[in-house]
């Protein structure tokens, strides 16, 4: 017999566990923010987040691109017609998208950046780039907003900006992986200013002086994104805030870590040691409670296609924070689970397991 989670017309428990263990493998920074979210945030969060990362997995490993991507916008069409695929990540995403009405055109977003992928397209300009990290993470920065309750386009625009900002991050970590793949993702006119011809670069890379003048203005434009972010973090629903700071002050870490290293990641790949991971989260907790912070009115051209199709409404009149009902047997689990200070204590001390597994260290469980 499955057992359903409140309000949950697809998923079972099993479900959502399942999609939690997706995560715990392959999405260690997104998996360990969400673990200070609220439960109420945290499932639908999961089940999004899952979707993504198989939706991801299916184009990356699989043998036929244009097929997957056929297969997926097909996926997504049972889930917006209520009726998911019997998979875990399906009827978890479904359950997301009917309990918090997700635009249809924020995941078929993600799908476009996916088929951009897919076909190894280039970006001569940032505008460009930002076009396609509006697609394969601004998407997803939009959509935990709508499973936080928000619906204003301007707290949605905050979201889409740290989106943006951590893929930006993500291309400035891995540019010799992505290069040894045969992706350059780095704005060509700057290569080219830099004296790089993009071409002979990726035939063979290499990373010099000129290579770290680039890098270092792509984390400067993350940087800017990051910080329009933190205005909209300071007015989301108070319970989510935690969560969203670590995710924010985590990746924009990775970001500074490549800076430290001289801005090579053709021959290293920046890892954040988990003790600074440590001080990052405790800061994410100071960071929670800041208030009074205005909040940024502007957004990215290459966004305003998700934004007009959102419904803004602020908040929904059920608002995270509010008490709801819960079984016996969810009071006392929940009861047992540690207040959100320890959390970040417990994340401490998983970080560290990870980092030690990561070197081939034994790991007591």
């Amino acid at each position: 017999m499955q057992h359903f989670s409140q309000a949950s017309p697809f998923a079972s428990m099993a479900d959502v566990a399942a999609c939690r263990a997706l995560l715990r493998g392959g999405s260690r920074t997104f998996f360990a923010a969400s673990l200070v979210l609220p439960k109420s945030v945290r499932d639908p969060a999961i089940g999004l987040y899952a979707f993504c990362r198989m939706a991801d997995d299916a184009i990356d490993f699989g043998k036929d691109r244009r097929a997957a991507l056929e297969d997926l916008r097909g996926r997504l069409d049972a889930v917006y017609s209520g009726n998911p695929r019997d998979v875990a990540a399906d009827r978890a995403f479904a359950d997301s998208v009917a309990r918090h009405s997700i635009p249809k055109a924020f995941p078929n977003a993600l799908l476009e950046g996916f088929e951009w992928d897919s076909a190894n397209r280039r970006y001569e300009t940032l505008s460009q780039l930002k076009a396609y990290g509006v697609r394969v993470a601004g998407t997803v920065g939009a959509m935990m907003a709508m499973v936080m309750n928000v619906r204003s386009r301007a707290l949605v625009a905050r979201a889409c900006d740290l989106g943006v900002a951590m893929q930006l991050t993500n291309i400035a970590r891995d540019v010799g992986e992505d290069a040894r793949c045969g992706r350059l993702y780095l704005p060509l006119e700057w290569m080219r200013a830099a004296a790089i011809d993009p071409d002979a670069w990726l035939a063979q890379p290499v990373f010099d002086e000129r290579l770290s003048a680039v890098i270092d203005r792509l984390l400067r434009a993350a940087d800017v994104l990051y910080a329009r972010a933190d205005s909209g973090l300071a007015h989301l629903p108070a319970p989510c805030r935690p969560g969203m700071y670590a995710a924010r002050l985590l990746y924009a870490e990775i970001g500074r870590e490549v800076a430290r290293r001289g801005y090579d990641s053709v021959n290293q790949r920046a890892v954040v040691p988990w003790q600074r991971k440590a001080r990052l989260l405790a800061g994410a907790m100071m960071s929670a409670q800041r208030a009074g912070v205005a909040l940024s009115s502007e957004e990215l051209y290459e966004a305003n296609f998700l934004l007009d199709s959102i419904v803004d409404t602020g908040f929904d009149a059920h608002p995270i924070a509010a008490p709801v009902p819960v079984p016996p047997e969810s009071r006392r689990e929940r009861a047992r689970w540690p207040r959100v200070e320890d959390r970040v204590v417990w994340l401490v001390d998983l970080f560290e397991r990870l980092e030690r597994r990561e070197h081939g260290q034994v790991v007591e469980p």
